[in-house]
């Protein structure tokens, strides 16, 4: 990703956040003390299988969680706002104006009954103290932005009339429509096909002015569009820098295996590399490190979680090989 111009102003600061689920057969510590900075107009990925925690970070930031779920601990500093401990109604003020999600089904974000321009105008007036016609104005601006073409005819389409990607363009120009300062993607393009996927990633790409939290499990989308990857297991971070230092040179063995699983052309015919075993049950996450059971590097100091330690300038690591431990 072209690199936006460095800044030290912090939009999103997330501090030890702890987020979870109380259920009859126990408590799932979805995410389980992660922290995190993003600095106005860059882009942080965070990656990871499913069960990792990263959608339930983003919902958490949104305070979308439902029951049981709930933020347990920590600090979720939105320019130097709690957003952990803001009103409801604080929250709805900020929703869809200063802290925007898109989410991975589009479906999710659009009513099938009303016309999408109609919904898109909705979210406008609903900020700013507007006309419906000027804010139908607004609304084909936006859609000629993201690439729908004729926009004006497709402002009167129900979602169902629209192809996925499509769709996905309008809940990235609702999203888009009050300016918000955080546009947080969760798995925008995982529902598309690989073309779409292309031409929706170009035009997040193209948003140069905006600060987007990128959550994915595809270590690739992570490194063509993001400046700084988060890498998250179980809940936790297991590393955090660079994309360039995170993928170019990995340190915890977790990562290592994610970007070994990427296809490529150079071993075309080749059985793919996978990380044995599977993620182990939320109830039943094993002590220390929650990674030692799959991990080929495992060793008896595993036995108990790592901190994240600085490995190089920025790049951090949480994984006893990092920090001398011995088989």
């Amino acid at each position: 990703m072209t690199q936006a111009p460095e800044t030290s102003e912090v939009v999103l600061s997330v501090r030890d956040l702890q987020t979870w689920f109380d259920t009859p057969a126990g408590t799932v510590r979805a995410v389980d003390g992660v922290s995190f900075d993003i600095r106005a107009r860059r882009t942080l990925g965070i990656v990871g299988e499913s069960g990792s925690g990263k959608s339930v970070t983003s919902l958490s930031i949104m305070r979308l969680l439902d029951p049981p779920g709930r933020v347990a601990g920590g600090e979720i500093l939105f320019r130097g706002r709690n957003l952990a401990a803001l009103p409801e109604a604080e929250m709805c003020r900020l929703r869809g104006q200063a802290l925007c999600l898109v989410f991975q089904d589009p479906m999710t974000a659009l009513n099938p009954v009303y016309r999408v321009g109609r919904q898109v105008a909705e979210a406008i007036r609903a900020h700013n103290d507007i006309s419906y016609r000027a804010a139908r104005d607004r609304v084909i601006e936006l859609f000629g932005m993201v690439g729908i073409p004729d926009a004006e005819r497709r402002f009167d389409e129900f979602p169902h009339n629209l192809s996925g990607g499509m769709r996905q363009r309008v809940t990235i120009a609702m999203a888009m429509a009050n300016k918000p300062d955080l546009l947080i993607l969760d798995e925008p393009t995982t529902a598309l096909d690989v073309t779409i996927q292309a031409q929706i990633l170009d035009l997040v790409k193209g948003l140069t002015d905006t600060t987007v939290l990128l959550i994915t499990h595809d270590i690739g989308v992570v490194r063509e569009m993001c400046d700084e990857v988060i890498v998250m297991y179980g809940g936790r971070v297991m590393e955090h820098g660079p994309v360039a230092a995170v993928t170019g040179a990995p340190r915890h063995p977790y990562t290592a295996g994610l970007l070994a699983s990427i296809p490529s052309v150079a071993v075309r015919g080749q059985r793919l590399n996978a990380i044995g075993g599977a993620v182990p049950s939320p109830l039943a996450m094993p002590p220390g490190c929650p990674f030692a059971p799959r991990c080929a590097h495992a060793m008896p100091a595993c036995d108990v979680q790592p901190a994240l330690v600085e490995a190089t300038p920025g790049h951090r690591v949480a994984c006893w090989l990092e920090q001398g431990a011995e088989a």
